[in-house]
């Protein structure tokens, strides 16, 4: 499988934060690519809050987000706060639009329900996952079981799982990294969709609302390289549109980890609070992004 995309279309790029925590350099990084990628094409660029997961994200993230990506340099033509064509622009509030994807892929037999715990997958799964992934492959314990059978037992919680290819090989060219592939079923295995709490996972809504916005190229982390072959699989079965993907190295720490929310010390808040410049950072991330 290999990705077609409509190279006309006007280049419209992303900012898709998660409001978990505060944002870090490595996020800036990413972001202040994506901005200069869209500044070099002539888009325009959107702010998406990507506030699905309600176990872990906090309110007060949301307006320190917004702050802390302005202060940085950040300038977003449609978002939460500014509105746009295809409001709304907090992932919150699109689950119409998830929730009829989820009934297409039903529809074309495309997922399963699981009744699998993340206990049960780690213990029974094929394979070691991969340190830039999060998710062990899946070893296809409930690909048979019907949504009725299911529904026969009394309250079972079940997510609806995506069914790979097995074998198939997923190929996309990276604009940073070039030619990638993956192949189904042993670089990673059929995925969840849809949440036992009824919110629609990353995989499935990342897909559905970067589709609504007619995002023409989607850039972020490295670590995400192996997600975009399970999302190419939902534009295919969706039949949307797929962007081009610019993955961008990782930022570490001075010890070599990959930077995350908890390093505080390497927020932008920290780095505003004690006065850091974020033109100097900038001046050096710019030469790189092209």
């Amino acid at each position: 499988m290999s990705t077609h995309h409509a190279s006309r279309a006007p280049y419209r790029g992303r900012l898709a934060p998660s409001p978990t925590g505060y944002l870090h350099l490595g996020h800036a990084r990413t972001f202040w690519i994506a901005q200069e990628r869209t500044r070099l094409n002539g888009g325009v660029l959107v702010l998406r809050n990507e506030d699905m997961d309600a176990q872990r994200f906090k309110l007060e993230f949301v307006a320190a987000m917004l702050e802390d990506l302005r202060w940085f340099g950040f300038q977003w033509t449609e978002g939460p706060d500014c509105g746009g064509p295809f409001a709304p622009y907090n992932q919150s509030e699109r689950l119409f639009f998830h929730r009829a994807a989820l009934e297409r892929l039903r529809a074309g037999g495309f997922i399963y329900p699981c009744t699998c715990s993340r206990k049960d997958i780690r213990s029974a799964a094929r394979a070691p996952h991969a340190d830039d992934d999060d998710e062990p492959i899946y070893p296809g314990t409930c690909r048979g079981k019907s949504l009725s059978a299911i529904n026969s037992q009394p309250s079972t919680c079940f997510n609806w799982r995506f069914r790979v290819p097995d074998g198939e090989t997923i190929t996309f060219t990276d604009g940073h990294f070039g030619p990638q592939q993956f192949v189904a079923g042993k670089d990673f295995g059929d995925f969840v969709v849809w949440r036992h709490d009824d919110v629609p996972s990353y995989q499935l809504a990342v897909v559905v609302d970067d589709a609504a916005m007619q995002i023409t190229e989607v850039v972020r982390g490295a670590d995400l390289s192996r997600s975009t072959a399970r999302q190419l699989l939902l534009y295919r079965a969706l039949g949307l549109p797929t962007p081009s993907f610019y993955h961008c190295p990782l930022m570490t720490d001075d010890s070599g980890v990959r930077l995350a929310k908890r390093h505080d010390a390497l927020s932008l808040r920290a780095l505003r609070n004690s006065g850091g410049d974020p033109e100097t950072l900038r001046r050096s991330w710019s030469l790189n992004c092209r």
